[in-house]
Parts: structure tokens; sequence; C-alpha cells
């Protein structure tokens, strides 16, 4: 069996591990040593989804919304996107012990009878989803409005498979984890980067971690501050039992007391979603997000134009030092801030922060981050820590690293008012296209494009859908030049409080490269 046919069949085995689909085509049997032809790239025919439970709070309100973009291209005409707890029976979904319905969902999103599949965890097909979406182009909402809210676990199929996203946002009035805390749900991996967490008396910092499988998954939590690892005696080796979810308070860790510290969650045995929940004594609560992959350069957009403060967290993961130029992309050009005047030096195996102070001055901007000048390609992982408002009335979100769009990406949940959607182009001018969906309640798609100046930052009232009725979807695709990183911000004001939260929009990965081959696969007999 020559090299090239082994390569392709292990390629083709990788991709339908994760994607649910790979195919190889007939070969040329004249040539057994063919190379292979530019792969294709074909819309994902399955996707998972992991929703962290949102709040202990008596005062939590939470809404999820789930929606697949129209047009994604999905396989057929049927499939399915539902979401169940991922610590009770499918059929449990919707009613609380005393069998009463506590929840309620919004828009269309009756099920496809005609299209639909077993669960993949293999539970009863009869079993009622708490959300589940019927049609692309049209997102639904459910809420939950009790302290005891699950974390959710979903799967999406066919034609509803590409770019599946679902929007966690909670409401807490008062209380610990005070705020709007709001998540995109994650899809399941086996390694996860958070800087911008804390083990400070003064935060509450859980790390969540779901198991979508039915089989248990086994984590290992480690924890690094200014001076490299924390001690802990309890990180390793933390079970995860089938289809359930673990909060870790970070604190329980270790004894050691960091106000900057990177979290590393990784798998000995199967997949988990992992988010922080990070809740501050006076700045509220909201969610940390993983950062993007470890790379030497770092976009970090969304920043709001009336932070009071901003705080960057990075950690270097590899064997060696990085030496970062710190500069911020406002609306006119990219600047280098007073405070950020010096490199930044960021030791192996520890975690570095930088105070911003009140950095955009009026202006929305987001942090890039890259090699000084002379300084080595050191791959990096960062975050930033945003608060808005003085004194008593003050609100804290969290900003990780994030990709450009380089297909697709959605944010859902989005209000009348409130969101604002920021595009920074970090290197040449980039041109994107905005979609904002139907409503959850009704009203027609709108479509606007946007040119962003290379070393630039964007931050625009997104387009609403005409007729709106509900909350809806902004999805960004990019149509010519530079990469393009998005973020959304939805904001609200509770008691002079000036709530927000901010999802960066990394890529929804809704499509593969799928190897493409004239080899005879003949010769394997």
């Amino acid at each position: 069996m020559n090299r090239t046919t082994l390569s392709l069949i292990a390629a083709a085995t990788a991709l339908a591990a994760v994607t649910g689909f790979a195919a190889v085509s007939a070969p040329d049997s004249a040539d057994t040593a063919a190379t292979a032809k530019t792969p294709a790239r074909l819309p994902v025919e399955r996707s998972s989804l992991l929703c962290p439970a949102p709040s202990t709070s008596e005062l939590a309100e939470t809404v999820y919304t789930s929606f697949t973009p129209a047009g994604a291209g999905g396989a057929g005409t049927g499939g399915t996107a539902e979401l169940a707890p991922s610590a009770a029976p499918l059929d449990d979904a919707t009613a609380d012990d005393d069998g009463k319905k506590d929840e309620k969902q919004t828009g269309d999103a009756a099920e496809d009878d005609s299209a639909k599949e077993p669960p993949a965890d293999g539970a009863d097909a009869k079993a009622k989803p708490f959300l589940a979406l019927k049609e692309p182009g049209k997102p639904v909402s459910g809420t939950k409005n009790t302290s005891d809210a699950p974390a959710l676990v979903g799967t999406a199929t066919g034609r509803l498979a590409p770019g599946w996203t679902t929007q966690q946002t909670t409401t807490v009035t008062g209380g610990e984890g005070r705020g709007l805390l709001g998540v995109s749900c994650t899809p399941p991996d086996t390694d996860f980067w958070f800087p911008g967490a804390s083990t400070d008396k003064a935060r509450q910092d859980y790390v969540h971690l779901t198991n979508p499988d039915d089989t248990a998954a086994v984590a290992d939590v480690a924890l690094y501050g200014k001076g490299g690892t924390l001690k802990s005696d309890a990180g390793e080796g933390i079970p995860v039992p089938a289809r359930s979810s673990v909060p870790v308070l970070l604190s329980t860790l270790t004894a050691e007391a960091e106000p900057n510290v990177t979290v590393h969650v990784s798998t000995r045995t199967g997949r988990v979603g992992a988010v922080v929940n990070a809740a501050d004594d006076k700045l509220g609560g909201d969610w940390l997000a993983a950062s993007a992959d470890a790379a030497p350069r770092a976009v970090l957009p969304g920043i709001p134009a009336d932070a009071t403060s901003v705080r960057l967290v990075v950690f270097a993961p590899g064997e060696d030092d990085a030496e970062l130029k710190v500069r911020l992309a406002g609306k006119s050009g990219t600047i280098v801030p007073a405070a950020a005047a010096e490199t930044l030096n960021v030791k192996s195996g520890m975690t570095a922060s930088l105070d911003l102070g009140d950095v955009t001055k009026g202006e929305a901007g987001s942090v890039l981050l890259g090699p000084a000048e002379d300084a080595g390609e050191t791959p990096v992982v960062a975050a930033l820590r945003v608060v808005r408002g003085k004194g008593t009335d003050q609100e804290v979100a969290f900003i990780p690293a994030t990709g450009a769009v380089t297909e697709r990406a959605t944010a859902a949940d989005n209000r009348a008012k409130g969101s604002t959607l920021s595009l920074t182009a970090p290197d040449g001018t980039g041109k994107v296209k905005v979609t904002a969906s139907a409503g959850t309640g009704g009203g027609e798609q709108v479509v606007e494009t946007y040119t962003v100046k290379g070393g630039t930052t964007q931050a625009v009232t997104p387009p609403v859908p005409q007729g709106l009725k509900g909350s809806y979807a902004l999805t960004v695709e990019p149509e010519s030049g530079g990469p393009v990183h998005a973020a959304r911000t939805l904001a609200l004001t509770r008691d002079g409080v000036p709530m927000f939260t901010v999802q960066t929009m990394p890529d929804d990965r809704g499509m593969v490269s799928v190897p493409a081959t004239r080899e005879d696969l003949s010769v394997l007999k």
C-alpha cells in the first residue's frame, strides 16, 4: 500500500470523526501514485453545542436563542437541532419537579417529524427537547427563570448543522454575580485556555465542564499566575460523568490568591465543553470564553467606547518567552496606548497583565498584539477584562482573543436596542456582508455591507429586521479584502447599572475541506 493511499484514508477517517461526513472519490487506475486534487469545501452534516448551567441566583432570568443561517448549504431538506438538559432525561426538559412547566419557547420550533433523526446519545426519539429549531434563517428562543436551570447539550444534523449557534443570556439584577451574563454555547473539545480568570478573594470563578457523551470524561485543570504554576492537589483527574456538567471553583484548587490567572483545561479521556463563570464582589459577573488557539499575533475586538477600565491578560504556553507590542485599533487608525509604551514581556509559563485604564477614551476599539521589533514569533493566548460605569454602578465583561471570520460567523439574541457590532481589520482593508435574520416572533431579514479600513475598528449599530418581533441573529460573511475580526456587544441598564456582555464571533466552522483524489482504492484489496 503506497504512502499517498494511506494519507488519503487517514484524512477521510479523521474528517468523518470530526464532522460525521467524509468522501473519497474513485481513483484513476492508471496511476496509483496520483496526487490529491484541491480539497472541496462542503458543509458539515453534524454539529454539537454545550451550554453551561446559567446561574444559581434566585433572581436569574435566562434566555436561550438558537439559530442556523439561511443558505448555509446543509445536506438535504431534513435535519434537527435540539438542546436538552445534560443531567436529565430529554422528556423532563420542560418540566420542574412538580411537573409544571416554567419555560417558554418562541419562534416556529415545531419538530419536523418527516425528517426526524434519533438523538446522538441514544435517548428516546419521542422525548421532547427544551429548545428545537425547525428551519434555517428563523431563530427560536426559550426562557428559564429558576436558579436550578441545568446545563444543556445539543446536536444539529442535516441542513441545520452548518453554522448552528446558540446564545445563552442571563440577567441577574442583584446579589452575587449581578449583571448581564452572555455566552455563545461551545462545541466540545479536548483543550481550552482561559487567561483572565482569578483566585482572588474578591472573585468567585468557576470553570464549568460539560460532557455531551454517553461515557465519562476525565479532565485536568491547571492554574498559572504571575510566577508560574499555582500549586494544586485537586486539579488533576476531575471526573465528568456522562451527559453531565461539573462546576469547579478555582479557589478550591489552590491556596494561592492571584488576581490574574490563566486556566488550562485538558482532557485525559473524552471531551468536554468548558467556560469560566467569573463573579466579582464589586463589579458583577460575566462568562469568560476560551481564547483562540495560541498564535504570535492576536486580535481582541469589541471594547466599548465608554469603558472605564481595561486590563489585558496574556500567557505564553510554549517554551519561549514573548516580547509583545500592544496597539489599539480605533475608528481612525492604530495607536500605541500610553500604558503600553514599553513592550510587554511574557515569560514562558507565566501570566502577565497590563492595565490600560480608560484606553478607548470615548471611541470604541480593539487591542492588537504582535511581536515587538526584532522579537521572536512566540505563540500566546490573551483576554481582556473590561469595566463600564463608576463607583457602585460598575459592570464587568471579558473579551478573549478571537480568529478572523474566514467564511461566516453568527451572534444570536440581538435586540431592537442595545446591540453593537464591532468589526476590526488588523491589516488591509476588508469588506463584509452583515445579515440581520428574521426575528423569533416575526420580521424580514435585512442585509448591509461594511468596509473596514486596515488598522481600524468600526463599531456600528447593526441592521434591524423589518417588522422585528422578538430577538434576531447577526451573521457576518467576508466579501473581499483583508481579514476582519468581529464581536457583538449587548447592553442594557438596570437600576443605574450599565450591564453589558461581549461575545466574539470566530468563524463558525460550518464548512470543512474534503480531500479529493483520482487514486484507485482497489489496490487495497
